[in-house]
């Protein structure tokens, strides 16, 4: 006599558990026939690979010089001679705080925006006062007084509008190339005059829009490599309203460091 035995084996069970927190989902599965346990994580936050796909050339900070100009590449102000800067003593700050760049073909083609600051200071040669009224921007000769600094100060929120080109996809490896245009919004406007009177340095700040148009748009060139490049814009709209006195075109240049 035989037997005959037959056992029918349930193949393991399992129960999956998904946890959400934010970005995050965690699932566990619990093995019935050995209770161990795994877990898998699915992260959206991007790579560094990928965050250096859209990496632009606009935030950092921008040290430059500035310059006034009559017409392009002319400085000439004969009748208006106020008007004729110290280009070492005139400064411009740019802080350039977000950018982003919509790719066009991976990092070798994009355009980027974003927005900063634009801190301009145009220092003049000589003892000139300058005011401004309803129709009229001018200036007269202080001939009392002996000025060591006396500059225009015209803070603006600018954002650019750049089309980049770069040669690599690793962005700290990378030249890049990028033009375009970067408009901005007059946010304040200054006069800033120090003078020596009595053996007392005298500091004499005014206020005031001296005209000075309330946007700007300029035309910008930016290249380098990796970290750090050079900068070049010019105004494309006079730097009075129309009217207010002559046509002056601003032009800035130096060194940037892309963050």
């Amino acid at each position: 006599m035989g037997s005959f035995f037959s056992n029918a084996q349930e193949a393991p069970k399992s129960d999956t558990t998904k946890i959400n927190m934010g970005k995050i989902e965690m699932i566990l599965i619990d093995h019935t026939d050995d209770k161990e346990w795994e877990y898998d994580t699915i992260d959206a936050a991007p790579t560094e690979e990928e965050k250096k796909i859209f990496k632009g050339h606009w935030s950092g900070i921008d040290v430059g010089f500035n310059t006034l100009m009559s017409e392009p590449f002319e400085r000439n102000f004969d009748n208006y001679p106020y008007w004729e800067n110290d280009i070492a003593k005139s400064s411009i700050w740019n802080i350039n705080l977000l950018e982003h760049k919509f790719k066009i073909y991976q990092n070798y083609i994009g355009i980027t925006t974003g927005f900063g600051f634009n801190l301009n200071a145009f220092h003049f040669t000589d003892n000139y006062i300058i005011s401004s009224n309803n129709d009229t921007t001018f200036a007269v000769m202080d001939t009392l007084n002996d000025y060591s600094k006396n500059r225009l100060q015209a803070n603006y929120f600018t954002i650019p509008l750049l089309l980049e080109f770069c040669t690599s996809n690793d962005d700290e490896s990378a030249f890049y190339l990028a033009a375009g245009v970067v408009g901005g919004v007059r946010l304040s406007s200054k006069t800033v005059m120090v003078t020596d009177i009595e053996g007392k340095k005298e500091r004499i700040i005014t206020k005031d829009d001296f005209g000075i148009n309330p946007f700007k748009l300029d035309a910008a060139l930016r290249m380098g490599y990796g970290t750090w490049g050079v900068f070049a814009n010019y105004s494309l709209i006079p730097l009075f309203q129309k009217d207010q006195t002559m046509e002056i075109y601003p032009m800035t240049f130096g060194v940037t460091c892309n963050f």
